[in-house]
């Protein structure tokens, strides 16, 4: 049976709701689920009261984030989070023994920042210019919004896939991978997973990884009027920061094919330096957190071992620090690296999906962050990202081109009726 003749039922009730599609996305940036914050928790429910209103089953849970985060193999967490929340839709299938097809969303974000960087409210939810204007616009409700959009058109048009197809309403992605460590805690697999992250409708097929790290840097107080009698952090930080450049330049020499793309594919960035308390004391610590990124296939062990070598090579070479070493701590997020597997041919089913719809040719990337592709993919997951935006996250006057958050729910929505889907 060709899949295609089940396509247009399920494609006329997504263009049928496209204007409802903007009014929810637009309501989800309204909706200021920075990490960590009650109202993270807050958009989970509010998803979950839209899907049962549908008349669509789901698995609603309280993540147990002590518990979990107790566990040598989680995946790290920035934020203090009192609670957290689970949430799977599913679509049952005609047949139980089909492959499962997820689709993966995260819900939480980041900070505005300075309110004044930006051009208007950071979560006004704006329709504008073809785009929708906020915090998380880009990174990454207008990839749920289309993820979501998909599964209701589904689900209204009558149009069954064989296999089960679900909807992972995550969070906790930007500070290590709660949201989909926990999904994967509960049970949930798939055969295939699609993320909706911010790809410009490219089909990203491997993360670099990402470890946080935090120095602590030794001094000697001293009243700044006698400096010389004591040691500045700050001045041995200096020592510091160019080994770790230099590193950084080393472990891009020759990076693989599918991240050559990008000027730096494996950053090393320092994020926050503070020092001192007291301005007329000589500083006697200095802490500074950044991230170092790791090799697409590097362990992240090794990873670990080749920085920790560099600071106490550099430091060796300083009296003051060869006998009072900077300290590295791993802490909050560690994104493995990760990459969709050769032998799986969703990437393939990926693009030729994309196919039939009016965006441009989609190219097949990698990227130089961590996201939680790779929890799925180490859980034998085949999964990529494709989705809606990009270059606007985190970014002041964040936004999202509403185009392609209408092409990327095309795109799922083939996607699950392609002839590996559909019974006969």
């Amino acid at each position: 049976m060709n899949a295609l003749a089940n396509h247009d039922p399920a494609l006329s009730a997504l263009h049928t709701a496209r204007d409802e599609a903007v009014a929810t996305l637009a309501d989800l940036i309204r909706i200021p689920s920075v990490g960590g914050t009650a109202a993270e928790s807050e958009i989970v429910h509010h998803i979950a009261r839209r899907l049962q209103a549908e008349d669509v089953e789901i698995d609603l849970w309280r993540i147990p984030v002590a518990e979990l985060s107790a566990r040598p193999d989680f995946p790290g967490m920035e934020v203090h989070r009192d609670e957290a929340w689970g949430l799977v839709a599913r679509l049952p299938g005609t047949d139980p023994a089909a492959p499962t097809l997820m689709f993966n969303g995260h819900l939480d974000v980041v900070p505005p920042g300075d309110p004044s960087t930006w051009s208007a409210d950071p979560y006004s939810g704006r329709i504008a210019d073809g785009h929708a204007h906020g915090r998380g616009a880009c990174d990454m409700k207008g990839g749920f919004v289309s993820a979501l959009s998909a599964l209701l058109a589904l689900h209204r048009s009558g149009a069954r896939p064989a296999g089960d197809v679900l909807l992972a309403a995550v969070v906790g992605e930007e500070d290590g991978g709660l949201g989909t460590y926990a999904t994967l805690d509960r049970g949930w697999r798939a055969d295939a997973c699609v993320i909706t992250e911010p790809t410009a409708l490219d089909v990203l097929a491997a993360n670099g990884g990402a470890l946080t790290f935090r120095l602590r840097v030794p001094g000697l107080a001293a009243h700044a009027c006698a400096r010389t009698s004591g040691v500045s952090a700050v001045e041995k930080f200096q020592l510091i920061f160019p080994v770790l450049r230099a590193l950084e330049k080393f472990r891009n020499r020759d990076v693989d094919p599918m991240m050559r793309r990008w000027d730096v594919a494996y950053p090393l960035e320092i994020g926050t330096v503070r020092a001192g308390d007291w301005a007329s004391t000589v500083p006697d610590l200095l802490v500074a957190e950044g991230r170092f990124g790791v090799a697409l296939d590097e362990p992240v062990d090794e990873a670990r071992v080749v920085f920790e070598r560099t600071v106490a090579e550099a430091c060796a070479a300083d009296p003051w620090l060869k006998e009072h070493p900077v300290t590295v701590e791993w802490w909050g997020g560690q994104f493995a690296s990760g990459r969709c597997p050769d032998g799986s041919d969703l990437v393939q089913r990926v693009i030729a999906a994309h196919a039939g719809t009016s965006a441009a040719e989609a190219a097949v990337v990698g990227a130089p962050y961590g996201s939680d592709l790779r929890l799925l993919t180490a859980a034998g997951i085949p999964t990529v990202q494709y989705g809606p935006g990009v270059g606007y996250g985190h970014c002041p006057d964040e936004r999202v081109s509403l185009a392609q958050v209408h092409a990327c729910a095309e795109t799922l929505v083939r996607l699950a009726l392609t002839d590996r889907h559909v019974a006969d």
